[in-house]
This record gives structure tokens, C-alpha cells and sequence, in this order.
């Protein structure tokens, strides 16, 4: 009995140091802590060729360094509502124009993830038409739709994870 307890032990023990080395071996998250003008174009190069009709929103990677990660938005279509729970999200309009709609309260709000709500609509909120050149901040726990795209709009968006108290 302690002889097979004993390889059990010794089972498990090894299983652990291997699964310890493998995940050790995982790559991290990729750093890019620079894109030129020329890379951003490319970049909404890329998300145009790869657009598919019906879809309302094609996402590249500008820059990445974790937790932070800068988005190249593509929107062509009125897609979902959202709430990102514990991240704000900064917006810059590359080009083109939208209504965003910010407060009130999702619409056929469902759980899309550990820390996000997705939604069809909001009900209620404030509308704001944004365009070229505009920034807009929207904090945690806000729900957040652009309600109207004036063709196709090309945003930055960054999610800037949050904790602890704002700071002036």
C-alpha cells in the first residue's frame, strides 16, 4: 500500500513539474509600443480587405502592452451595445462620423464575458455625435453603443483597466 501511494505521489509530482514547465513556456502577450502612420494605415488596409457584408465592426491591434492593448475599430454598421465592467474605454475619431450614446441602461443585456454585458440597444442615455478628431473617455460600469454610423467611422479605442479611486 505505501509502495502505491508512494508512486502516486510521485505521479503527481511529476505531472505538476511538467505542466509548470509547459506553462512556463507559453509566450507572453506580444509588446508593440510603436505605430507609425504608415502601420495604422496599413492597418485600416487590412480591416477594409477583410470586412464582410452584415458585419458591423473589423478590430486591429495597434499597440499592445499589457494590460493596455489600442485598438484600430473599423465600424461600418450599428453593432452591439456594451458595459466593460472594470475597464474605461478612451476613443479617438480617426475618421468618419457616429452618434455614440452613453449612460441608461442596456437593452437585452447578456454576459458576454467575466468582466463584460453586451446588449442590442441602450435605453435611455445621452447621444453625442462624434467625428474626426474627437476624443471621448466612458468610464467603467457605463453602458456605451454607437447607435448611428454616417457611413463608416475609424476609431482608436483603448481599455484602460481600473481600481481604486479616480485621481483629479
Amino acid at each position: 500500500m505505501r509502495a502505491m501511494v508512494a508512486s502516486l505521489a510521485l505521479t503527481i509530482a511529476s505531472l505538476t513539474i511538467v505542466a509548470s514547465a509547459a506553462w512556463s513556456q507559453q509566450p507572453a502577450p506580444a509588446t508593440k509600443t510603436y505605430s507609425s502612420a504608415a502601420d495604422v494605415a496599413a492597418l485600416l488596409a487590412k480591416a477594409k480587405a477583410e470586412h464582410k457584408d452584415g458585419q458591423p465592426i473589423v478590430v486591429e491591434r495597434i499597440l499592445q502592452l499589457a494590460p493596455y492593448g489600442a485598438n484600430l475599430e473599423y465600424r461600418t454598421a450599428v453593432g452591439p451595445a456594451a458595459v466593460h465592467e472594470k475597464e474605461a474605454e478612451l476613443f479617438y475619431v480617426i475618421d468618419g462620423s457616429a452618434t455614440l450614446v452613453t449612460g441608461g441602461k442596456l437593452a437585452n443585456e447578456k454576459r458576454t464575458n467575466a468582466e463584460n454585458l453586451s446588449g442590442t440597444g441602450i435605453e435611455g442615455g445621452k447621444s453625442q455625435a462624434v467625428a474626426k478628431g474627437d476624443f471621448v473617455i466612458v468610464p467603467e460600469n457605463t453602458p456605451h453603443w454607437f447607435s448611428a454610423i454616417d457611413g463608416t467611422i475609424v476609431l482608436m479605442s483603448l481599455h484602460v483597466p481600473r481600481s481604486g479611486a479616480p485621481t483629479p
